[in-house]
């Protein structure tokens, strides 16, 4: 039995350190304790069930994204804040960050330090692990920190297997946020103590726990308004300690526009990834993966959810993006991880056109407010720019024209008072093909690693990362030359010439939040950004969410349920989330 319960605990075992293999055996007790390198493996294959989830509750969530219509999935409750406990994703992450969690601290409890310096960085490894899944687990079930941190709950702190399992399985209820976080601190500064070897970005290492506290700290910094210094301090500090090992390079701006196709052992950006092979995917060319739903690559891809308008807005500020292959120009390098699929007409070209999102008009009334997208065809005369809409009135049809009005004609942007009165503006471009109204703004950041595929190992720390947490935590403690030293590094690399002349107390919240929006978009860190800092999230923008609803930080919904199912089979109180405000 006891052999039984340990293959349970400790998930996958393998008699390898090739942490591309997805393991699926277990081991009796005496080979597991001669063999720590299986279990290891075995921990890190957790990561990759985890991974998955993991991203699609932190990025569905934010307003980087939308989606083509609402889903029978259950990823459609991350993205609608229709928050239920019954949700099988959920129960995934839950279930694979818990399992990580007791096959590392079984590690911990199975084999002592001091024995070699490769064993004391194998428990490193199983120490930063597990602090790092107390952190992500804390802050998807836990509210932000900045709110009450000593009484709100975070998530039980179980530390492997019970010695006595038939006789005392009664594991704690949850712990506060602020207990929660101590014990991932806790971890990850031991496991900077104990990893003095560099195995690459795809294992822990010193440099992924000191990117790990830096953000951590970062999150309990309290908001722009409200700061903590003290924790504001400590995660410049340990984004110090990356920055300057020298370890981690920037990618130079054309390398960075292909980041997702490195494969991250060959990134020197990259602080921690895990890593995701072809071979643990069954067929269909990884159509399962993260980057799957955003993408079609190939024939491969359900290619169902979009860049958001607001996202593109935001890639736009600085100046056109122009992603037509006859006038491609990419002002803003993260422009690259985005691309819009442009349909030909029978002729087999190009149809010009003026895209612009107006504002729907209520069937009606009490209905929600909405927007959609228009593509009016244009012809181009000169300076002079018209618009023609083609419209079905009964059985006849009616041609509509609007003179448009130059914001920018160099980079071809354009305002048009619209036949409902308002007017909108938007720039001349390519038709874009539709997917239930919905223009096809593919994300690419996820797909492409190695090969013309959906491949993707979710990206955990990058040091493009830590110049921001460094930037947002010096403006908290007023340091706003510092700051925007960092900023600007971040900056100056998507934008030629493109930084910021000065920051200060009126703008560093809404300039670090945007550098943050663009630099992390699609790295499931958005949505937990906008509500530790005590920001509402918007989502102003086409798609079938409620578009006009601020989701507040203080929203019960900022939280998500605890499975039920882990409720229902856990050996002792497990506390709900609250269900209402």
């Amino acid at each position: 039995m006891k052999k039984i319960l340990i293959g349970l605990l400790i998930a996958s075992a393998v008699s390898s350190c090739d942490i591309d293999r997805l393991p699926y055996t277990s081991m009796d007790e005496e080979n597991i304790v001669s063999n720590p390198d299986a279990m290891v493996t075995g921990t890190y294959a957790q990561l990759k069930a985890w991974s998955d989830p993991m991203h699609r509750l932190g990025e569905y969530a934010g307003d980087n994204m939308m989606i083509r219509g609402s889903s029978t999935d259950a990823f459609y409750e991350f993205i609608s804040y229709a928050r239920t406990p019954n949700n099988y994703r959920l129960q995934n992450f839950w279930d694979s960050g818990y399992k990580a969690i007791a096959q590392s601290s079984n590690v911990i409890k199975m084999f002592a330090e001091g024995q070699s310096e490769e064993m004391d960085n194998k428990l490193g490894e199983c120490y930063y692990i597990r602090g790092m899944m107390y952190f992500y687990l804390c802050r998807a079930f836990g509210k932000p920190y900045y709110q009450s941190p000593e009484t709100n709950l975070g998530v039980p702190i179980v530390n492997g297997t019970p010695e006595d399992v038939f006789n005392d399985l009664n594991l704690p209820d949850r712990a506060s946020v602020k207990d929660t976080y101590a014990q991932a601190i806790s971890d990850l500064k031991k496991a900077e103590a104990l990893l003095k070897i560099d195995k690459g970005a795809v294992y822990a290492s010193k440099g992924a726990a000191q990117a790990m506290l830096s953000r951590i700290y970062l999150y309990m910094s309290g908001t722009y308004k409200n700061p903590n210094a003290e924790y504001a301090r400590l995660s410049v500090e340990y984004a110090d300690k990356v920055i300057n090992s020298g370890k981690y390079v920037l990618l130079a701006r054309e390398q960075f526009m292909k980041y997702n196709t490195f494969r991250p052992e060959d990134n020197k950006e990259t602080i921690f990834a895990v890593k995701r092979v072809a071979s643990e995917f069954s067929g269909d060319d990884h159509y399962y993966g993260i980057g799957g739903m955003y993408s079609n690559i190939g024939g491969m891809g359900w290619g169902e959810m979009y860049s958001s308008a607001k996202y593109i807005d935001l890639l736009n500020e600085t100046g056109r993006n122009d992603w037509r292959p006859d006038h491609y120009t990419i002002v803003d390098a993260r422009a690259a991880f985005i691309e819009p699929t442009y349909s030909k007409d029978k002729a087999g070209k190009y149809s010009t056109v003026f895209p612009f999102i107006k504002q729907d008009i209520p069937a009606k009334a009490g209905d929600p407010k909405t927007m959609s997208y228009l593509q009016i065809p244009v012809v181009i005369n000169g300076n002079t720019v018209v618009a023609r809409e083609v419209k079905k009135i009964g059985d006849n049809e009616v041609v509509k024209e609007y003179t448009l009005t130059a914001i920018n004609a160099n980079q071809q942007t354009y305002s048009i008072t619209y036949e409902d009165g308002n007017t909108y503006s938007g720039m001349i471009d390519y038709y874009i093909s539709l997917n239930r109204a919905y223009p096809q703004f593919y994300i690419v950041k996820c797909s492409r690693e190695g090969e013309e595929s959906q491949l993707h190992s979710p990206v955990i720390s990058r040091l493009g990362e830590i110049y921001l947490n460094r930037a947002e935590a010096n403006a908290k403690l007023g340091n706003y030359g510092a700051a925007l030293n960092d900023l600007n590094t971040i900056r100056n690399r998507s934008i030629v010439n493109g930084g910021y002349t000065s920051i200060d107390a009126t703008n560093a919240s809404k300039l670090i939040d945007k550098e943050r929006q663009l630099e992390l978009a699609y790295q499931a860190e958005r949505s937990y950004d906008v509500f530790r800092n005590g920001l509402p999230l918007n989502r102003t923008y086409p798609g079938p969410q409620k578009q006009f609803e601020d989701i507040v930080p203080t929203d019960f919904r900022v939280t998500y349920f605890i499975p039920q199912d882990a409720i229902n089979s856990y050996p002792g109180k497990l506390t709900q989330n609250p269900t209402s405000n």
